[in-house]
């Protein structure tokens, strides 16, 4: 599942937290699932598990994974991440490009296609608040 290109100057620790992201994103793993234990993850890619560790830090640090004492690391409840400055840093970074493509000639419509092709495929978000 997980790929990690060890001649990328990006830290693999970084790219394990992408790719983790993009699973729990797009609802491969699931609510609750455990995640793998360190030493396994470790095991299974060859790499540090201080790097494991360091990624799963980050993940907790950003609200996608909890971790329960004794028994390890599992992935947030969508409707539980509450990470308000992470969600207006993306709602700026999502202005930014949607100027840039209008700029460029991209429709309105065709941005809104392009959302409700996305959608299905993105667990969570439904219960954010659509005000900001």
């Amino acid at each position: 599942m997980l790929e990690l290109d060890l001649r990328s100057r990006k830290p693999i620790y970084e790219q394990l937290v992408e790719k983790l992201k993009e699973l729990i994103i797009n609802e491969v793993l699931k609510a609750d699932e455990q995640l793998p234990s360190v030493r396994a993850l470790a095991s299974d890619l060859t790499i540090n598990p201080n790097t494991i560790q360091k990624a799963y830090r980050e993940l907790e640090t950003q609200g996608y994974i909890y971790s329960v004492k004794g028994r390890g690391s599992f992935v947030t409840p969508s409707g539980e991440v509450q990470d308000s400055e992470k969600l207006k840093k993306v709602k700026r970074d999502l202005r930014k490009m949607i100027s840039e493509a209008l700029y460029l000639g991209m429709s309105v419509d065709e941005l809104i296609c392009l959302i409700k092709e996305i959608e299905p495929a993105v667990g969570g978000g439904l219960s954010n608040d659509k005000n900001e």
